[in-house]
């Protein structure tokens, strides 16, 4: 479908790696540009669970009257480049551009082609936090969950390749740069302009739901990344389970399917894997009254979805016991941030520990 007429200013051209992403350049066009459509570039990944939600948001991007470009960004060795090749041009005609992973390395290499003056970070969750913290800080763009440890000989040989992303993803001269964002910023960069993602598309688009009397719960790929333990992971989410009624577990799409199996089987719980991101799924309904979660970026997201419903967020603490040997020596403090600046969700204690 072509873009829809209409006055958006520079050429807007997006790029997304994630379903969360997609859904947040329709959020920030709703907000900025209705009306106008955008150029959006989908460096897809390889996961299945990933790319199918993908395929679902392209659609709704689609029928917003946005163009959509699929990419498949790592199918082979020579996909970068043949990629990175065939954006060249609309990478330096774009006079804005839309991106939600600063912190991917696919991303600052784009960023080095780009002669755009304007430059928006639409949320990809916690992470963006801790991007505008970084920033202001001035530090090398690092994601929370790695830091603390070594750079590795990848990460020495693009050194060049993010700082130079990095001074793009930093104001001056002609060139402006906003963090389109729902969570909370402490450290706000000098020059940058924040500006609130209140989920207005998705409340416009969806809903309201219908609200089941049971609890919901929300998975997390904290084992995933090595942060948390599987055997206490586990245990948390049968007490919570067992705890609030839960019946349904909304599995995060990076969740391994051992895990999620072993999950299925010992607690007795609803395994969904949605095709959506969850606040388009929460939106549409049926949802439960509770929804429960442990420190992400849903507790932040589904209260400005839900807002004028009745379901109540709640988010479950991380004890520091859970953690693994290979932690980063700052995930306790930043899970505790998440949790602690969610302001629309009701905090639980960590449930005991194995």
């Amino acid at each position: 479908m072509s873009p829809r007429a209409g006055n958006a200013g520079p050429h807007t051209l997006a790029f997304v790696e994630s379903p969360v992403q997609l859904l947040n350049v329709l959020e920030w066009a709703h907000a900025h540009a209705p009306g106008a459509g955008l150029t959006l570039v989908v460096l897809s990944p390889v996961d299945p669970m990933t790319r199918g939600q993908l395929r679902r948001m392209s659609e709704l991007a689609r029928e917003e009257g946005h163009t959509v470009r699929w990419e498949e960004a790592r199918n082979g060795p020579t996909a970068p480049l043949q990629t990175i090749g065939g954006l060249t041009t609309l990478l330096r005609r774009a006079g804005r551009i839309l991106l939600g992973d600063p912190f991917s390395r696919y991303v600052q290499l784009l960023l080095t082609i780009t002669r755009a003056r304007e430059v928006v970070v639409v949320d990809d969750g916690t992470a963006t936090m801790e991007f505008v913290g970084q920033l202001a800080r001035g530090e090398r763009l690092v994601r929370w969950h790695r830091k603390g440890g070594r750079p590795g000989p990848k990460d020495l040989l693009l050194a060049p390749v993010s700082a130079a992303a990095r001074r793009r993803l930093t104001p001056g001269g002609k060139r402006s740069v906003e963090v389109f964002s729902s969570m909370p910023m402490e450290d706000t960069p000098p020059g940058v302009t924040v500006t609130a993602n209140t989920f207005s598309w998705t409340r416009a688009r969806f809903g309201p739901p219908r609200i089941t009397k049971g609890a919901d719960l929300v998975g997390t790929s904290l084992v995933e990344t090595g942060v948390v333990d599987s055997d206490a992971y586990l245990e948390a989410v049968r007490s919570l389970a067992t705890k609030h009624g839960a019946t349904r577990y909304f599995a995060h799409r990076r969740e391994s399917t051992e895990k999620l199996h072993r999950l299925a089987v010992e607690t007795g719980l609803q395994i969904v894997r949605p095709e959506l991101p969850l606040e388009l799924i929460a939106r549409r309904g049926p949802i439960g009254s509770t929804i429960l979660s442990f420190p992400s970026t849903v507790v932040h997201t589904l209260p400005l979805a839900l807002s004028g419903t009745d379901v109540r967020v709640a988010v479950c603490d991380i004890d520091p016991t859970w953690l693994t040997e290979h932690a980063s020596p700052r995930a306790q403090g930043f899970l505790s941030g998440v949790t602690d600046t969610a302001r629309d969700a009701h905090r639980l204690a960590a449930v005991p520990a194995v």
